[in-house]
């Protein structure tokens, strides 16, 4: 019991940095990765937001490493 409990808290709080990172990603960050997008709208930031949330730590080293790449 006690172990489902831990790995819910650490389910939920993957999750909650998860939806902080695809709101700063689908606001600032998805026109660096991908220069396509740099005019694209509120559907389809609103489409993405749940992978990348899921899909957060991959798109995070994505996105530093366009960053790098750039300065």
């Amino acid at each position: 019991m006690l172990l489902a409990q831990i790995g819910l808290a650490i389910l939920g709080v993957y999750l909650a940095l998860g939806v902080l990172f695809g709101i700063a990603f689908v606001i600032a960050g998805v026109q660096r990765l991908d220069h396509g997008a740099a005019g694209c709208g509120f559907g389809f930031r609103l489409l993405i937001l749940p992978g990348t949330a899921a899909l957060w730590p991959l798109m995070l080293t994505r996105w530093l490493h366009v960053s790098r790449r750039t300065s």
